[in-house]
């Protein structure tokens, strides 16, 4: 019976024309999920049933489909175009599809039908605004869930610039599909960063266009400093502010100040203002803000305009003669200075430069060499150092010109040692020996510091040879001064001179005998013209008893007293006193003896003949005994006689109450005291009495 069916077919296909075919059939399509899916079928040569299966199940041969409301199949049934439709796409539509004619025993190739899910709009973890800390490395996270299919691609974006730096972290569910989709942004954001907006974009197949999720960075970050100084060049010891601007999240809670590390006390805001020095150039000023995410400083350093200053004085040097000399000394300065150097006392420059090089010196070139630095364009200050140069050789010695001395007495001679370095010995020598130090007989030898000259020369010593009871041979010979260090050897010689006594004391005896001579004559011609002015209309006489005859009127006993018992010597200054030679003879001493007042014997007459005359005290006796001697300055000068004797010492007594003032014991007599502008006998020439009592002090 089968076999008779199959025939029954060969014969009515061969009645019936050609064979049915496929004209179109459906292919793989991917659909958006919720939108149309359509699979093409068109057949030729076929007017029988079609129907399409789904995963291997009819849907039917009806063309609405029914039992499935979102499939129907569409076109026209003569022209054989069977398509099939599913609106919308869900999920379970995802199946592969077959376009069947049933009658021809025609089925086609399968169609997968892909639904594809367009992923949801990602989060961002801590959005919309995530807080950071500038310079501190974060990261942000995006986060893609649901059930999109394919799996969607997470991508950071900022300002349409794609972000490098990313992880991508995918989750599967217990059914192997996409549970949800991480990407991780790392990043060190910086103050500039605050404010900025990120975005994180899903992307896949089913999206190309993704879908996006912004999010904005608010950061917090330790202050951004500014510093300024107003003005930046300034000179020594004026004024400079210093101002510190800071922008922080959150705010600044604190400033502190600081020069070359050191805080600067009692600075807390945001500006300092400090008075300029040379410090400021190398020490800079730095300002420090502080907030609750950190701290930052900013420094500057001023430009200080200041003189120069002496960082390194050159140190003397002592070097050998021929030898290489040099010295350096260092000078800072705001420009820095120019610098000179000279030989103290000398205006040549001999090296510009801080270094000064003298190619083997001599001992010309011992002394004192001067750094001096001057300024350039400021003209603030200058300065100068000094160092020695000692130029070491054979000792020099010198000899003092000694003093001349007499014969067996003593005598000094000297001699003065400069030597570099210091000599080993001085030695003085002679005839028959030397003497190094100590002494040696009547000669001793020592040895002292001599004072600090200039040049250089080295330390001195003063070298001196002592001589107690000189000889005739001292004053011929000569003595040597010499000394001896590592260099060489130096020396001197010295002779004594010899003084004598005799003449000398006989040049000063002359001398003074001349003077004395000299002066007594003066004093006797001024003393004269004096009392001829004063008493020319006066004959009146003033005599002291024992003057005529050389005796007193006390007794002997008195006239041999002892010096001690002896009066001192009585000076008045009252010369208004006028007595006759009767009353001075007759008036006796009113105190009974109690004042010895030892007196001068005074006979005055001027303008008389011979028989007057002014009688001094003689130092020795002159002339025959009992004979006044005298001085007559008539035959020389064109005046009435005066003369001038000498006599011996008597008692004065007299009533006149102011007759002595002052009293002074006499020790010896001599050649009385004619100073100029002192009346010689003052008491010689007295008022007439007015008191009748005398009163002394003694």
């Amino acid at each position: 019976m089968l076999v008779a069916l199959v025939v029954l077919l060969f014969c009515f296909r061969g009645r019936a024309g050609p064979s049915p075919y496929f004209l179109q059939q459906p292919e793989d399509l991917v659909v958006l999920l919720g939108d149309e899916a359509r699979l093409p079928c068109v057949l030729g040569a076929y007017r029988g049933l079609v129907q399409w299966t789904k995963d291997g199940l009819a849907l039917g041969g009806e063309r609405d489909l029914p039992g499935w409301s979102r499939y129907w199949i569409s076109g026209s049934a003569a022209s054989g175009q069977h398509d099939l439709h599913i609106k919308p796409v869900e999920l379970e539509d995802e199946a592969s599809y077959e376009c069947q004619a049933s009658q021809a025993g025609l089925r086609s190739r399968p169609a997968q039908l892909h639904v594809l899910v367009p992923p949801e709009a990602p989060q961002v973890l801590g959005g919309p605004s995530v807080s950071l800390i500038a310079g501190v490395p974060g990261n942000l996270t995006c986060r893609s869930q649901g059930d999109a299919r394919p799996a969607p691609e997470l991508l950071w974006f900022r300002d349409g610039i794609r972000l490098d730096g990313t992880t991508f972290h995918q989750t599967l569910l217990k059914d192997e599909t996409t549970g949800s989709v991480e990407s991780t942004l790392f990043l060190t954001p910086s103050s500039q960063d605050d404010g900025a907006t990120l975005v994180c974009r899903a992307r896949s197949h089913a999206m190309p266009r993704g879908r996006d999720t912004a999010v904005t960075l608010s950061l917090q970050y330790p202050p951004v400093v500014t510093l300024s100084a107003e003005p930046q060049t300034v000179q020594e010891g004026e004024k400079v502010s210093f101002l510190c601007q800071a922008t922080a999240q959150p705010p600044v809670t604190g400033y502190r100040w600081a020069k070359g590390g050191s805080p600067v006390l009692g600075a807390r805001g945001p500006r300092l203002e400090v008075v300029a020095d040379a410090s400021f150039l190398t020490e800079p000023v730095s300002c420090e803000v502080t907030n609750a995410v950190g701290s930052a400083n900013r420094s500057t350093a001023l430009d200080v305009q200041f003189g120069p200053i002496l960082l390194a004085k050159p140190k003397p040097m002592s070097v050998d003669v021929g030898q290489d000399a040099s010295f350096i000394c260092a000078w800072r300065g705001n420009p820095l200075p120019r610098i000179t150097w000279t030989h103290l006392g000398g205006a040549q420059v001999l090296s510009s430069g801080p270094t000064l090089r003298l190619p083997s010196v001599g001992l010309e070139d011992a002394g004192d060499y001067v750094c001096r630095a001057e300024p350039r364009h400021s003209g603030l200050g200058g300065g100068t150092a000094q160092a020695r140069l000692t130029v070491n050789a054979p000792p020099v010695v010198t000899a003092l010109h000694p003093a001349p001395a007499f014969l067996r007495g003593p005598a000094r001679l000297q001699c003065v040692v400069f030597a570099s370095p210091a000599p080993d010995s001085v030695v003085w020598s002679w005839d028959e020996g030397f003497l190094e130090a100590g002494s040696l007989g009547r000669f001793l030898v020592e040895t002292f510091p001599a004072p600090e000259v200039e040049g250089g020369q080295g330390p001195g010593l003063i070298s001196v040879l002592h001589i107690s009871g000189t000889q005739e041979s001292d004053f011929t010979r000569g003595f040597n001064c010499s000394a001896r260090n590592r260099l060489g050897q130096g020396g001197t010689q010295v002779h004594l001179g010899r003084r004598d006594l005799l003449p000398t004391v006989q040049i000063m005896a002359g001398v003074a005998s001349a003077a004395t001579t000299l002066l007594m004559v003066i004093t006797g011609i001024a003393l004269c013209c004096w009392r001829h002015a004063s008493f020319s209309k006066q004959k009146n006489l003033v005599r002291i008893p024992g003057s005529s005859d050389g005796s007193s009127s006390r007794g002997p006993e008195e006239e041999t007293g002892s010096s001690e018992e002896r009066g001192p010597i009585v000076h008045t200054d009252h010369s208004d006193l006028v007595l006759n030679e009767k009353e001075a003879l007759e008036t006796k001493d009113p105190t009974n003896g109690y004042y010895k007042v030892r007196g001068v014997s005074v006979s005055l007459s001027l303008g008389e003949a011979p028989g007057g005359g002014l009688f001094l005290p003689p130092p020795s006796p002159m002339g025959l005994p009992g004979t006044p001697t005298y001085y007559d300055f008539n035959p020389h000068l064109d005046m009435p006689p005066c003369r001038l004797y000498r006599a011996r010492a008597g008692y004065l007594t007299t009533p006149h109450p102011r007759a002595f003032t002052s009293y002074m014991k006499p020790t010896s007599f001599g050649t009385p005291d004619l100073t100029s502008g002192t009346p010689p006998f003052p008491y010689a020439a007295l008022s007439t009495p007015t008191h009748q009592r005398l009163q002394t002090h003694v």
